[in-house]
């Protein structure tokens, strides 16, 4: 079993000056950490990438060369059995299944995916599942910043988990 923490939208210290404590320890307990892009500064990436067991991350569209520096647009991996993508943007809530389906069908069986700040669990109609952790630091337009757990066994994805973070104190 593999035990998946995917994050999305960081922009630090942008939005914050550092990543919530909870996301942290799941940081810690996580076999592979996924990131979606928009992390904003390569300390992020650094961070992430001395903490985590394993990181897999994409650059986003407010990623500027330094972070880019370290990312790719796309990213694909294998864990537990699973074939994941990962990719900053998606376009449109409006027809996602199946412009995601023309470009990652076949290729992928877990699409991880970013940029709207609000999360996402949906499966195509080729069954690819689409998921979006939204933002363990900036909400938008939801009630509280986010981010996902998952697992990942035999060939499938499981336990997968919105996880909710408490407003930040000032």
């Amino acid at each position: 079993m593999v035990s998946l923490l995917l994050l999305a939208d960081t922009h630090l210290p942008r939005r914050a000056r550092q990543l919530p404590a909870p996301v942290w320890a799941a940081v810690d307990a996580a076999d592979v950490v996924v990131h979606a892009g928009d992390w904003v500064d390569a300390a992020t990436v650094r961070a992430l990438g001395e903490r985590a067991r394993r990181l897999v991350g994409v650059a986003g569209n407010n990623d500027g060369p330094d972070v880019r520096a370290h990312l790719e647009e796309v990213a694909e991996f294998s864990a537990g059995g699973v074939r994941f993508a990962v990719v900053h943007e998606t376009g449109a809530a409006a027809g996602r299944e199946r412009r995601c389906d023309e470009r990652f069908a076949g290729r992928c069986d877990v699409l991880v995916f970013g940029h709207s700040h609000v999360p996402w669990d949906s499966t195509t109609p080729s069954g690819l599942r689409l998921l979006n952790p939204g933002s363990p630091t900036d909400r938008r337009r939801m009630p509280t910043c986010t981010y996902l757990t998952a697992t990942a066994e035999d060939g499938a994805l499981r336990d997968v988990e919105l996880h909710h973070l408490p407003p930040r104190t000032p």
